[in-house]
């Protein structure tokens, strides 16, 4: 089974998307995100596996084309799923020492 980080390192998505997710991040704020995302604010693991399902879905949208794919809320999902991944892994060494 792959962690969550192998989980992100194998999603392929378009330069423009990542790019703009990334300067994005700077800004994140879990509350507001994730609360406007999902509704509430989980954990960090369990908040990826859901930004994970959501942003899957989204990019099945892209891929095919419809219509009411935005690429804002894209980005959006994406901002939040690369927050939680550094919150999570800025985490780690913290949880190692314990």
């Amino acid at each position: 089974m792959l962690d969550l980080f192998s989980m992100i390192a194998m999603l392929e998505r378009p330069r423009l998307l990542v790019d703009a997710a990334r300067r994005g991040v700077a800004g994140y704020d879990r509350k507001m995100h994730l609360g406007r995302i999902i509704g509430a604010v989980p954990r960090h693991g369990e908040a990826i596996l859901m930004l994970l399902e959501i942003e899957g879905a989204l990019d099945l949208g892209r891929r095919a084309g419809e219509g009411h794919y935005e690429p804002s809320r894209h980005v959006e999902v994406l901002i939040a799923l690369l927050g939680e991944v550094r919150h999570l892994r800025d985490m780690r060494p913290a949880l190692a020492a314990a």
